[in-house]
């Protein structure tokens, strides 16, 4: 039974570290990355679609992303798409590649960015803890009601707490790599 609620914790939290990488995809590091156009959306024919899906993205350089539309009638729209976003990058366009440059971050940008990713680390950390609140909640209504000792629900208490530790610790390393990532020059 306590085996069965720590598995159900190990997946939500290995879900918050999911999403926290996901997330932190999106920032713009200064090197170029598929990843910083998982957001955009672009509305063609009446319809909203991802980027991802009406092109091919590659990276020809570190400071460059190019966009091959599947079709060629999609260039303004993902143009205008790029634009609108939160980006801040214009799109060159030579009528069958649409090339990003992405610029060098400015020094107040990179710190923005880092308190950003500190923010959402911690919101990560918060998750983790909340699945440990949740699972601690389970494991003693169940002692209460007698289906586990309190043997085994100490037990459990010192094994979700190290299950809930090492996720802590690799949020940590996600968030402290991406803020290598951004600082560096």
């Amino acid at each position: 039974m306590i085996r069965e609620l720590l598995q159900d914790a190990e997946s939500r939290m290995k879900g918050a570290v999911v999403s926290l990488e996901s997330d932190l995809g999106g920032f713009r590091t200064g090197r170029a990355s598929a990843h910083l156009l998982d957001r955009i959306v672009v509305e063609m024919y009446g319809v909203e679609m991802p980027l991802s899906q009406m092109a091919v993205i590659s990276v020809p350089e570190p400071a460059q992303l190019a966009i091959r539309p599947y079709d060629a009638n999609a260039i303004s729209a993902i143009e205008r798409a790029i634009m609108m976003s939160d980006l801040g990058i214009m799109p060159n366009n030579d009528g069958k590649i649409i090339r990003l440059n992405i610029p060098r971050l400015t020094e107040e940008r990179r710190r923005d960015l880092r308190k950003l990713v500190g923010r959402r680390v911690e919101e990560a950390k918060v998750a983790i803890r909340n699945v440990r609140r949740d699972v601690l909640n389970d494991m003693r209504d169940f002692e209460n009601e007698k289906m586990i000792t309190e043997d085994d629900l100490h037990r459990g208490q010192d094994d979700l707490q190290d299950l809930t530790n090492s996720y802590v610790k690799k949020v940590d390393e996600i968030g402290d790599k991406k803020e290598a990532e951004i600082m560096e020059v």
